[in-house]
């Protein structure tokens, strides 16, 4: 997922800040992606391993899978990954992947409780008994 993501944005980059020619911009997007993109898929797995470890981590520890859990990952996960830019970017890198996450979360819970609203069984719909003798097209059994 990084080396696709980054792929893409690095050759629209590339292509960007290549010199004029379509040539060139086609070669200086390739450049770019070559250069790059190993190192955005490195980045985020490195980031995807430690939110996955963390996670497991609380599971195991607080014995409950529930969204605390994913807030809890993404929130150290960012502190831990800031950590050697000091303690300012630390704290600001775990409230941000912590209300990303907290975002993330939320929305699915969201879409969750949406659809299973379409699954819940409905009421029959039965018709008027006193109704059933009448009918309206001018014939009548009496």
């Amino acid at each position: 997922m990084g080396l696709i993501g980054g792929g893409v944005f690095q050759s629209i980059k590339g292509f960007r800040n290549a010199p004029s020619g379509m040539s060139r911009r086609l070669v200086g997007s390739l450049a770019a992606i070559k250069q790059r993109s190993p190192i955005i898929a490195g980045n985020f797995a490195v980031w995807g391993g430690m939110f996955s470890t963390i996670d497991c981590a609380l599971i195991h520890i607080r014995k409950k899978e529930d969204p605390w859990n994913s807030i809890i990952s993404g929130a150290a996960t960012g502190g831990i990954l800031a950590a050697r830019n000091g303690l300012p970017a630390m704290a600001g890198s775990a409230f941000i992947g912590g209300v990303l996450l907290a975002l993330i979360e939320g929305v699915g819970i969201l879409f969750t409780r949406l659809s299973a609203e379409q699954f819940q069984p409905q009421p029959p719909v039965f018709e008027d008994p006193s109704q059933l003798g009448q009918q309206s097209g001018g014939y009548s059994f009496q």
